[in-house]
C-alpha cells in the first residue's frame, strides 16, 4: 500500500520533516516515491512552516494513497491558514 507520511530530517533537537509518498513497507526515513512538501515545526513567524503541492496530494489520494493522521491534520491546518 502507498502512504503519505512524514520523513524526519534536520539535526538533533532541530527537526525538519519532508512530506513524502512511499510504500508502507519502507522505513520512515527510507526510500520514497515522491516528495510533495515539507513541514518545519520550529519555523519563526517570518519563515514558511508548511508547504504542500496540493495537485500532487490530490493525485496520490485519487489513486488510493492513504495519508497518515499527522499529515491529514497538517494539510487541514495549512488549508485553514491559506483561506
Amino acid at each position: 500500500m502507498v502512504v503519505i507520511r512524514l520523513a524526519r530530517g534536520g539535526a538533533k533537537a532541530r527537526p525538519f520533516f519532508n512530506i513524502v509518498v512511499s510504500d508502507k513497507r519502507n522505513r520512515r526515513d527510507g526510500r520514497f516515491i515522491e516528495r510533495i512538501g515539507f513541514y518545519n515545526p520550529i519555523a519563526t513567524a517570518s519563515e514558511e512552516s508548511i508547504r504542500v503541492a496540493q495537485d500532487r496530494l490530490t493525485y496520490w489520494m485519487s489513486v488510493g494513497a492513504q495519508a497518515s493522521p499527522t499529515v491529514e491534520r497538517l494539510v487541514s491546518q495549512a488549508a485553514k491558514k491559506a483561506a
